[in-house]
């Protein structure tokens, strides 16, 4: 019997939702937590979080390098933000309008965001990115949207990667470019001709699956921003995953590009349902005129939880100590990977890292190694970005990495 076949028999809480999910719930679960197609040892079903661990409904305890996909970043339970929650929550939540929170947390996107002069709000990265693409329509009175081939925008049948369910009329007016490639870029706004709305792209790539992650060339960025001007277009940058992650205000900052409009989501309000356009005054005429609302947009206790949350990743260098902690992570990794046979590639930030195992049909080696993780008790993804939070600390890393060394060690003997 294999640790992954061991562990999964001690998870009889777990089978047992599956069971009754089947039966009332489409598949027994959809969407990016569905951990159907994941090694067996990855619970779908969890009690609680408690800073940078889960445990899942049979009690198991799981160092957790995904973060929620993302929205963890100030870590679970936060006490700050949850007693910032917990003040509004016994005032009310979704009210006959918005509350105070709502200006106040439209004044602190304001004074972190560089390019921001005014913020709207929605409730999950879709709600964000689509609204940010019907402004720019509506300020241009165009319609073509270029974006990157493979890059996801949202699950919005204009961007969704699963065409089931759209029309192909849903899709004519994206036009696709590559990422870092300019002549791609080039080409794409030329199809556009003077119908281009605008240009969503993420600060870097992180599309998938056998698709190392790419940070953005500084000549790639500003290009985006030139063909943009030129063609008095939109550039929306999409922070849905990234944002507060990298930097704490506009990812491109660095690199001397700023959009014209961001979207934010995701770690936004520290695991409360919330997101957030923010833009540039030329285009808060056209953001006013559009209608966009949805019933729990206005809601305050989200509010009050990302004012909390976002105070602290103000207070210190946030994505430096991230970063520290996920170069630790990484460079034991690749030691191990290296003591145990394994070529791989890391990629990306490592605030953000994604590790892929070289000449690996089928994600065999990536499935078996993350399997054997969680086995013991260490929660990272076979095809997905992992994530690191402020509440990881270096010896959640070093216990971690004591784990993964037995992890990559089954891994060989499964992959011989």
């Amino acid at each position: 019997m294999t640790i992954d076949t061991a562990i999964q028999t001690l998870k009889p809480v777990d089978a047992g939702l599956r069971e009754r999910a089947s039966r009332v719930i489409p598949g027994g679960m959809y969407g990016h937590l569905n951990v159907t197609l994941l090694p067996a040892a990855y619970p779908q079903y969890y009690r609680s979080g408690d800073g940078a661990r889960l445990t899942d409904v049979d009690g198991n305890e799981y160092i957790d390098f995904m973060c929620g996909f993302g929205p963890m970043i100030s870590g679970y339970r936060n006490p700050v933000v949850e007693a910032a929650a917990a003040k509004q929550l016994a005032r009310g939540d979704a009210l006959g309008g918005p509350t105070e929170r709502m200006v106040e947390l439209a004044e602190l996107l304001v004074d972190t965001v560089g390019p921001a002069d005014w913020a709207m709000f929605g409730k999950n990265g879709t709600d964000a990115t689509s609204l940010a693409v019907t402004i720019a329509r509506a300020a241009t009175g165009k319609r073509k949207i270029l974006k990157g081939r493979t890059a996801y925008h949202g699950a919005n049948a204009w961007f969704n990667p699963n065409p089931l369910g759209s029309t192909p009329e849903d899709r004519s007016n994206i036009i696709f470019f590559d990422f870092n490639d300019i002549a791609s870029l080039e080409a794409a706004a030329a199809e556009a001709g003077d119908d281009l709305a605008g240009i969503i792209v993420s600060p870097f790539k992180h599309d998938g699956p056998a698709d190392d992650q790419r940070l953005a060339d500084v000549e790639f960025a500003r290009s985006v921003r030139a063909i943009a001007d030129r063609n008095s277009a939109v550039l929306i940058m999409d922070e849905v995953r990234t944002g507060f992650r990298l930097v704490t205000g506009s990812a491109w900052e660095p690199l001397g590009v700023a959009p014209d409009l961001i979207a934010y989501s995701k770690a936004i309000a520290n695991g409360w349902a919330l997101a957030a356009v923010v833009g540039i005054d030329a285009l808060a005429q056209a953001a006013s005129d559009i209608y966009a609302t949805g019933s729990f947009w206005y809601s305050g206790v989200a509010m009050a939880a990302a004012i909390a949350n976002i105070g602290l990743l103000r207070e210190t260098d946030t994505p430096a100590y991230m970063d520290h902690v996920g170069t630790l992570l990484r460079t034991g990794l690749q030691a191990q990977a290296e003591d145990n046979g394994f070529e791989i590639v890391q990629s990306g930030p490592a605030v953000m890292p994604y590790l892929r195992f070289v000449d690996d049909p089928g994600h065999a080696a990536a499935l078996a190694f993350t399997g054997a993780a969680a086995a013991r008790g260490v929660l990272l993804h076979p095809v997905h970005n992992w994530f690191l939070s402020t509440a990881h600390t270096e010896q959640d890393i070093a216990d971690a990495l004591d784990r993964t060394a037995d992890a990559f060690a089954e891994a060989r003997a499964v992959i011989g």
